[in-house]
């Protein structure tokens, strides 16, 4: 059984940082795509940075330059580090994980998730 479980989650003011970790049990880091994606009530779920099995990553335009998506593989565990943050940043984090090969920010690509970690910035 795959487990996801999130943690770093936070407040912090604007221009601060936060480091999401993602632990994962049941599945191989490595062996497929992973991702993290955010999410405001009333509003769709919206991807934020994917890694595929080879560490090569994509970034929606709107943490291009802030945010970096990594992975300890020797861990099983996912990082997102997030840098200059912004209140627009607020929303609740998850983390997926998948079988695919190829680098997705829809979560679609994406078959199993985290309980989410909640990121709130304040201006």
């Amino acid at each position: 059984q795959v487990r996801l479980v999130e943690s770093g989650g936070g407040s912090v003011q604007a221009g601060g940082s936060l480091r999401l970790s993602c632990a994962a049990s049941g599945y191989t880091s490595g062996s497929g795509n992973m991702g993290w994606f955010r999410q405001v009530p009333g509003k769709e779920r919206e991807g934020v940075a994917a890694i595929d099995r080879d560490d090569g990553t994509t970034y929606a335009y709107f943490v291009m330059g802030r945010f970096a998506i990594s992975r300890d593989n020797a861990k099983n565990t996912l990082y997102l580090q997030m840098n200059s943050l912004k209140p627009e940043d607020t929303a609740m984090y998850y983390c997926a994980a998948g079988s695919r090969i190829w680098l997705s920010l829809s979560d679609r690509s994406y078959d199993y998730w985290g309980q989410g970690t909640q990121v709130t910035v304040s201006s």
